[in-house]
């Protein structure tokens, strides 16, 4: 598995950030980072009513609950942002989307050398019930969640190459 470096936190703007290197071309991370059943096999299971901006649904993760999930932008194998309500220091989740305790997490991808430059940044962490303590609880997942993603999108490459499926 490709090493990346760990999340960091601005705290002054109130985001999080981390860019991972991922040895598959960039169609197979759009794949993973927007297609509800890629998505919940390295995050939360997930479930989206549509495609592309205004889908909404949630993110479930065991022994958590069931986080309300909005697509806010999409441009095709580039720049997918989502808004959720992942407020950890509030302790309970709220049934629908609200944009009170909501933060918004974008993912860019880009092409580099045959593989994929992939960046996460989350914000809004200032409407949060405890901006600071939200931002390292964030942090630690990016680095957590996004690992996995580098295994599975990574091990799904090499399988498809030695199949003879290319990219």
């Amino acid at each position: 598995m490709t090493e990346n470096p760990a999340s960091v936190v601005d705290e002054a703007s109130f985001m999080v950030r981390r860019s991972i290197r991922i040895n598959a071309p960039v169609e197979k991370v759009w794949q993973a980072v927007t297609q509800p059943e890629h998505i919940s096999r390295w995050f939360g299971r997930t479930v989206l009513d549509g495609v592309g901006v205004g889908a909404a649904g949630t993110m479930t993760f065991p022994d958590y609950g069931s986080i309300p999930l909005r697509v806010e932008e999409w441009d095709e194998q580039r720049r997918v942002a989502y808004r959720w309500n992942n407020d950890d220091a509030l302790g309970e989740l709220p049934d629908g989307m609200q944009e009170k305790g909501s933060t918004v997490f974008t993912f860019t991808l880009d092409e580099v050398g045959g593989a994929t430059q992939l960046t996460v940044v989350e914000v809004g962490f200032e409407n949060t019930s405890a901006p600071l303590a939200n931002l390292e609880s964030h942090r630690t997942g990016w680095d957590e969640e996004l690992d996995k993603l580098v295994r599975l999108v990574e091990k799904d490459a090499v399988g498809e190459d030695a199949a003879g499926g290319g990219a």
